[in-house]
């Protein structure tokens, strides 16, 4: 489907992680065995209209078991969305094939952005009385980029500023600074590698969760960056300083719009602050290429909010069958649990403020 599937998603909510190559990826690589579920509209001439992949397994929610349909989604995939032409006509044909499928309990799609098209396929869900509920799980900063990089550093803070023209004096009085970029050819097998091993000697490496410690990690990165590269949006940047890489950046540019997917940097080089500088030739190049957003994605890190304050919202949904069991699972998540755990939050705001009483005495 992927020729199809990527003509869709070109002419409606066209991101990279919504298109067949990153779907493909993910799924080889974190669920190659899984049972998937994909849904799919055509129109009268038989065009894809619409889609929605989701992956089927079971598991456990509050010590019971669980079917579940989920979205192809992890840590890894920036955000998910319903994809179609029709967003309002699409969710309620899903759904209706949904609530005709019996083999699942609960259906989890996660990261969705704000103004996604899921939201209605959650709408539609509430209208026909099905248990659900929403959470906010991040706020992913992102930078509208203006015409001009002087526009865009007129918005930094003077202080930060200062801080990235004097690190990068110090650092050029340490040897011949240079940032290579590569986004696909012979070059692209040596560049990956070059990336994972930077990430790997960092406090990722030390915690066990970089991506090259993880076949399934390393294997979907891969194999993204090789499709990426095919559909010419793969950006793999790299700063050097007297020709060792201190900073390493993996992006996808498409469409006018840069997602940053990982950045690493030597943190033997940790005073130079490698990994703005490096941010700061990315941003550079990409107002130079006109494109017109930098989406840091992920939450809102305090490095991301020196380069921008604006933050999109993204939200899990849960969709529960509506019988006992998931109207059951929907209170214990949405109800019960939360007032168990502010209820234990006040406790503890009591029996600290009480410590403080007596130890002032």
């Amino acid at each position: 489907m992927e020729k199809e599937w990527n003509a869709l998603v070109e002419t409606t909510s066209d991101q990279p992680f919504y298109r067949h190559e990153y779907l493909r990826s993910w799924m080889d690589h974190f669920v190659p065995d899984a049972t998937l579920k994909i849904l799919t509209g055509r129109d009268h001439a038989g065009t894809l209209v619409a889609a929605l992949p989701l992956v089927a397994d079971r598991g456990f929610l509050y010590g019971l078991p669980v079917r579940r349909l989920v979205s192809p989604t992890s840590v890894h995939s920036g955000r998910f969305d319903l994809i179609a032409a029709d967003r309002r006509s699409a969710a309620r044909s899903f759904l209706r094939t949904l609530a005709d499928d019996d083999t699942w309990d609960m259906i989890r799609i996660t990261d969705v952005p704000a103004g996604g098209n899921a939201w209605d396929l959650y709408d539609a869900a509430l209208e026909a009385g099905f248990p659900a509920g929403a959470w906010e799980s991040q706020r992913s900063p992102f930078l509208a980029l203006p015409a001009s990089y002087d526009k865009l550093e007129a918005r930094l803070s003077s202080k930060f500023k200062a801080n990235l023209r004097r690190r990068r004096r110090r650092l050029e009085e340490r040897g011949d600074v240079r940032v290579e970029c590569v986004t696909g050819g012979g070059a692209l097998e040596r560049r990956l590698e070059d990336h994972f091993a930077l990430e790997r000697s960092g406090w990722k490496g030390r915690k066990g969760t970089a991506a090259a410690q993880s076949s399934r990690t390393r294997g979907f990165y891969t194999g993204l960056a090789h499709g990426a590269a095919r559909g010419d949006y793969l950006s793999l940047s790299s700063l050097h300083v007297a020709g060792r890489a201190i900073a390493s950046q993996y992006g996808l540019a498409r469409r006018g719009v840069y997602s940053l997917l990982m950045t690493c940097y030597d943190e033997t080089w940790s005073e130079y602050s490698p990994g703005n500088l490096l941010m700061e030739t990315v941003m550079q190049r990409c107002v130079a290429g006109g494109l017109s957003e930098f989406d840091f994605l992920g939450c809102d890190l305090g490095w991301k909010l020196d380069w921008s304050p604006t933050a999109r919202a993204h939200h899990w949904f849960f969709i529960f069958r509506d019988n006992r069991l998931g109207r059951m699972l929907k209170k214990a998540k949405f109800d019960w649990i939360p007032a168990a755990k502010e209820g234990l939050r006040r406790w503890t705001r009591r029996q600290d403020a009480g410590t403080q009483v007596v130890s002032s005495h």
